[in-house]
């Protein structure tokens, strides 16, 4: 039998598969795609965290979709930006920054459409994600979102993992371990 932790967010407990990503480092792999319940509480217990006074949610594609979509109809927010990971045909004039993260080996970037850009131009925005982890994908979309001249007023994610739940400058709902190997 696969290694497994238990994770408890709320009242809502879920089995993450316990998957090695280096020779001496291993995860629990939390996949919050499709998991409609745990977005519906972690959505209603983070609205509860937002700033009172802000314009935007941003989130990275593509695990933080779901809880941006429904943090912004909680919030009364009807918009909501998605930062990209790949430049799309459609896009008009896109920034983009470069970004490491700890479950990703190959090097990957953040996208902001242009249209993007110009819509979060000076407004207020918190950033929201699953995880953050080493906090690589959080530092590049703040970089990338105050590149529009926004300011990043939140960061908010469901988990905090390995040395993030020590971080002072974002909220979370639970604490998710590293493991060595």
């Amino acid at each position: 039998m696969d290694a497994t932790y238990a994770l408890q967010v709320g009242p809502i407990t879920r089995q993450l598969p316990i998957i090695p990503i280096s020779p001496d480092l291993a995860i629990a792999s939390f996949v919050l795609l499709g998991d409609a319940e745990l977005t519906d509480y972690a959505a209603q217990a983070l609205a509860q965290r937002v700033p009172a006074d802000f314009d935007y949610l941003v989130t990275m594609e593509s695990k933080g979709i779901p809880l941006a979509q429904e943090l912004s109809r909680l919030t009364n927010h009807p918009h909501f930006v998605v930062l990209r990971k790949s430049k799309k045909d459609y896009m008009q004039h896109p920034l983009e920054i470069p970004v490491t993260a700890i479950t990703t080996s190959a090097p990957q970037k953040l996208i902001l459409d242009g249209a993007d850009a110009q819509r979060l131009a000076d407004k207020r925005v918190v950033i929201v994600d699953d995880v953050i982890s080493s906090g690589g994908s959080l530092k590049a979309a703040k970089a990338l979102v105050e590149r529009t001249g926004a300011q990043v007023v939140g960061q908010l994610a469901i988990l905090a993992e390995g040395a993030a739940v020590d971080r002072d400058d974002i909220q979370f709902l639970a604490e998710l371990p590293l493991f060595s190997r």
